[in-house]
Parts: C-alpha cells; sequence; structure tokens
C-alpha cells in the first residue's frame, strides 16, 4: 500500500519503514504499522508546514496553483516549527489552505469541517465548493483548466454513468465521475441559491463596455492586487478599447487610462449588462 501510494518501490517502502521506526515515529510490525503518539506529533507538524507554505504560495506570490503542492513539499521537512509559526501570523493565522484543508494550529488541533463529494448529489442540487484535492496532479490540472474555485456555485445539470454536468458561472462543465470525484462542496438550500448566469469581463467586444461586480475568488495574491490597483473593483466602469493581433491581451479603458489585460485574467472579472458605445 506505501508502495502505491507513494510510487515507489517495494524495497524502497521497507527502507522508508525500517527509518521510521529507528525515528521512534511508529510502532508495529512490517505488515501492520501504526503512528505512535510521537509520530503523529511529527506527522501534524508536517502537514502544518505543507498547508501554510502552500496558504502563502496562493496569496503571496505570482506560482501557478498547480505547483503548489510540489513547492509545498520543497519545504515541508526543513523548516521549523518556530519558523512556521512566524509564518502563520506573518499571512493571517489562515485556517485552511487555499485548496480548503483545514491547517493544524500549533498545538496539533485540527478543524474539521462537514463536506460531501460532489458524485453524491442529485440533479438540480445546488452546491458550493469547499475543497478540490490535489493529488494526482493530472486530475487537479484538469480542475484548474475548468476554471473551479474554493467559494464557487454551481448547479448539477445532469448525472449520468459516464459523465457528470455541472453549471458553473453561466457555462456548463463535462466532468468523468473520477475527476469529479475530487470535488467536495457543502449543499445550499433553495432560499440561499445566487446562482447566476455572470458575464465577463473578457466577453466585451472593442467598444463595448460594463460594470465591474465582482473578481473570481480563483484570483489571488500577485495577480488579485494587479487588478485592485488598476481599478479594477465592483462598480468601476471597464470599456474594450482595443485588440492585440493575436487578440490577447486586451487594452481597456480604466479610469482614463488604457490598460493591457491578459484573457486568462479578465475571464475572472465578471460585470453587469453589457453596453455599446
Amino acid at each position: 500500500s506505501l508502495s502505491g501510494t507513494l510510487s515507489i518501490t517495494r524495497d524502497e517502502a521497507a527502507k522508508v519503514i525500517q527509518h521510521l521506526i529507528s525515528m521512534g515515529l511508529v510502532d508495529g510490525t512490517m505488515e501492520n504499522i501504526r503512528l505512535n503518539s510521537e509520530g503523529r506529533t511529527y506527522a501534524l507538524r508536517v502537514i502544518r508546514i505543507h498547508r501554510l507554505w502552500e496558504r502563502y504560495l496562493a496569496d503571496e506570490t505570482s506560482v501557478e496553483e498547480v505547483e503548489w503542492h510540489e513547492r509545498a513539499e520543497d519545504v515541508e521537512h526543513s523548516m521549523s516549527l518556530s519558523e512556521a509559526n512566524e509564518l502563520a501570523a506573518q499571512i493571517g493565522n489562515p485556517l485552511v489552505d487555499p485548496h480548503g484543508d483545514p491547517i493544524p494550529a500549533a498545538d496539533g488541533s485540527v478543524r474539521e469541517k462537514k463536506q460531501l463529494p460532489i458524485t453524491s448529489l442529485k440533479e438540480g442540487d445546488v452546491a458550493r465548493i469547499i475543497h478540490l484535492e490535489d493529488e494526482p496532479k493530472t486530475v487537479y490540472s484538469q480542475l484548474v483548466a475548468e476554471g473551479l474555485y474554493l467559494g464557487q456555485q454551481l448547479r448539477i445539470n445532469r448525472v449520468e454513468p459516464q459523465r457528470i454536468t455541472i453549471e458553473a458561472n453561466g457555462e456548463l462543465i463535462i466532468l468523468a465521475p473520477i475527476v469529479a470525484a475530487n470535488i467536495s462542496v457543502q449543499k445550499i438550500e433553495n432560499d440561499k441559491v445566487i446562482l447566476k448566469a455572470s458575464q465577463k469581463l473578457s466577453d466585451l467586444k472593442v467598444g463595448q463596455s460594463g460594470n465591474v461586480v465582482a473578481i473570481s475568488k480563483a484570483i489571488r495574491g500577485q495577480q488579485r492586487r494587479r487588478l485592485l490597483d488598476l481599478g479594477i473593483v465592483p462598480g468601476t466602469r471597464i470599456k474594450a478599447e482595443i485588440k492585440s493581433l493575436g487578440d490577447d491581451p486586451t487594452g481597456y479603458r480604466i479610469k482614463g487610462a488604457t490598460i493591457a489585460i491578459r484573457k486568462i485574467q479578465a475571464n475572472h472579472v465578471f460585470i453587469d449588462e453589457i453596453e455599446n458605445e
């Protein structure tokens, strides 16, 4: 089991187990091992550092989200507990990492929350994404490419044996069940549903304009700060002024200045009714 999970040979897995035994972190035999109290404390420290570092990468850097997990694995064993606590204080002592996993507290306690796999929902159900599993990387990359993110509301449009169709931000997304299983949600009662089709900044054609309604939570860290610094906040009127030869980026008129914004970012800026000028 360990060999398959870590994608290593059985001999290598046996060496890992022997190393854990020599460190005094596990009890039992080669056929039946489990973390002891010291091993659990060590494991929670590693998880705390890993998830704090992912949160830091998401909020304070421009590192692509598909790279957060691997970057965090590079530091999870080298950072001390005091350094982790300093990092936590620096970024506001977050409770969850950018994938929705709870970050263990400094005392080792873990905050749990109720969540459902999206595959358990029925047609017509509306829910909010509260966790996106980041392993395996190929599956997570597909979820990112589909524009799915924490806090996003979605509706189950159709459930079939080979695929699940969901509606999110006014678009239909088709996922294989094995991919959809990496999404966990909280169901939303009918009287609290605010799901609606949203027009995007990227929908503007040259000469058209609209008012900013919101910036998607998928835009974080430096990218979000850049958009805010440019004046892209709710209520700002933006006009598509010029297209580049390759249609990307587009020059938008924002508060008297023409700013180039790429489509990948414009897709996450929601606007109200489009008007021709």
